[in-house]
């Protein structure tokens, strides 16, 4: 029977504290990833929001600097700044988007890639040895959470966001 309905009066205590022990581990999880991104920006000579904007690029991209500066949650202005930085740098290209020749589409650099990809193979191996451990249903259940999760993040950054 599923403790979220059973009659134990213990059940419920447990399933808080377990619900507990998934928020922390996912703050805890927050702050290590975030404190990777700034070891790898800073061998990069890239500030945190820029790594940021370049992961968003590279997964969402081209973009346009509006639909980056959307995506990201920045001020066009600021999104100006992390451009010039990024295309100074080599990350990334700004073409002419060819539905609309006067606009401007963001692209990465494919050959900037292995650069970032080999700062962060350690991780990568060390994630692909941990879901080794789990059953392919598990790693469906995994991502499922992980996907609700960030969509809540979503959610929960565009409710602040309307202030």
């Amino acid at each position: 029977m599923d403790s979220r309905i059973s009659g134990d009066p213990g059940a419920l205590q447990r399933r808080r504290r377990l619900a507990a022990a998934v928020k922390l581990a996912l703050r805890d999880l927050r702050v290590q990833l975030a404190l990777l991104s700034h070891r790898v920006g800073s061998h990069l000579e890239l500030k945190d929001v820029d790594l940021d904007c370049l992961d968003i690029i590279a997964r969402h991209g081209p973009l346009s600097p509006t639909a980056l500066a959307r995506r990201a949650g920045l001020h066009p202005a600021t999104m100006t700044g992390i451009l010039d930085r990024l295309e100074r740098g080599g990350w990334v290209a700004r073409d002419r988007d060819p539905s609309d020749r006067r606009a401007v589409v963001i692209r990465p650099r494919p050959d900037r890639v292995p650069e970032i990809l080999g700062l962060y193979s350690g991780m990568n191996s060390s994630m692909d040895e941990i879901c080794d451990g789990y059953t392919e249903a598990e790693l469906e259940l995994i991502a499922e959470f992980l996907r609700r999760t960030a969509d809540a993040g979503r959610s929960a950054t565009d409710d602040l966001a309307g202030d």
